[in-house]
């Protein structure tokens, strides 16, 4: 029969889908729950310094996103020209996989002409995705669209922020994300100084988050869903301090699904990893590397939603995302967060 994803469902206002940061970030709101107990508790994301230790070592995703939208002109092949939109997310070398608007109607060998930088279809994929190839390798892509394109917000909010700083973390490095890791949204300069203070550890890793953070399960049950593969980078010294940790029973604790991603799905050899990773973290996960989660509110029937439901168990997450309904919470990518521990 499989596992149906119409168990990982809520009901959500719409007025509760938040469409910007709060401000300061980290006086967002906090959920805490307990992994094992279910027991529920509110505080203000700057609050997290109380539930920190020194020594516990807190991973994130230091992941850039770029300006992945591009306008331009589509001229097909029949002698026809139709305004475009290219929506870039992968490079390599000379070649991108991409979102292609009009998408159906182009076909291998239109060429797409994004005002001073051109692509031609080389591929044509049956998940939707097309290879587009350039005439210039991937950096300068990258600062084409730095200049001319849009930010890559996902479809549920309203506004595409002016600043591409409003839809990053603070601690953003490696440019290649079409999404933000958006758990990291809490925290500020201020908070992280404070936290080192404390002697809570800072470890980064690399994940670009591809396009499947956008798309919906569009299966019955969640054996039939086909997880996207993403880019994932951790280096040596970062693999050898998060095993040094783990060996002295110190917490782990992943910032964000897609840190969770990565650790879990590299198993963090002591020599680092660096490779693609797909794996569905699904209930009856056996997690082997993180001890708690920093997480935002999460799509319901997503994939996220029940990675999170796999690591605090599916009945104890959603009754604790009732209660942030009820309380107000604000919800997705922008919105309030939660401490599972």
């Amino acid at each position: 029969m499989g596992t149906s994803i119409d168990l990982f469902s809520y009901h959500l206002p719409s007025e509760q889908i938040a469409q910007e940061p709060a401000r300061p970030r980290d006086h967002s709101r906090l959920l805490l729950l307990g992994r094992a107990t279910g027991k529920v508790e509110h505080r203000r994301f700057f609050d997290i310094e109380d539930e920190l230790c020194a020594g516990d070592v807190l991973v994130m995703n230091d992941t850039k996103v770029f300006r992945a939208r591009l306008s331009g002109e589509c001229k097909l092949k029949n002698g026809e020209s139709k305004i475009a939109e290219v929506f870039l997310l992968r490079g390599d070398g000379k070649e991108w996989s991409a979102l292609l608007r009009p998408g159906r109607k182009a076909k291998i060998g239109d060429a797409f002409d994004l005002g001073g930088l051109v692509a031609t279809v080389v591929g044509k994929h049956e998940d939707g995705t097309a290879t587009l190839a350039f005439e210039v390798g991937i950096d300068e892509v990258l600062a084409f669209s730095d200049v001319h394109g849009r930010i890559p917000v996902p479809p549920y909010v309203d506004h595409v922020p002016e600043k591409l700083e409003d839809y990053q973390t603070v601690y953003a490095k490696e440019t290649g994300s079409v999404a933000a890791p958006t758990a990291g949204f809490h925290f500020t300069p201020e908070l992280i100084a404070s936290l080192k203070e404390k002697g809570v550890q800072f470890e980064f890793v690399t994940l670009h988050v591809g396009i499947g953070t956008f798309r919906p399960v569009k299966v019955a049950t969640l054996e039939e869903h086909e997880m996207h593969r993403e880019f994932v980078l951790i280096n040596a010294g970062t693999a050898s301090r998060i095993n040094a940790a783990k060996r002295e029973g110190r917490r782990v604790i992943a910032v964000g699904t897609t840190t969770v991603r990565s650790l879990e799905g590299s198993g963090v050899p002591e020599t680092g990893f660096v490779g693609d990773v797909n794996l569905f973290i699904t209930p009856g996960f056996d997690f082997r590397i993180i001890d708690g989660l920093i997480t935002n509110f999460h799509l319901p029937k997503s994939t996220l939603l029940v990675l999170v439901s796999a690591f605090a168990g599916r009945e104890r997450v959603l009754a604790a995302y009732g209660e942030a309904v009820r309380l107000g919470y604000r919800f997705f990518s922008f919105g309030d967060a939660m401490f599972i521990r």
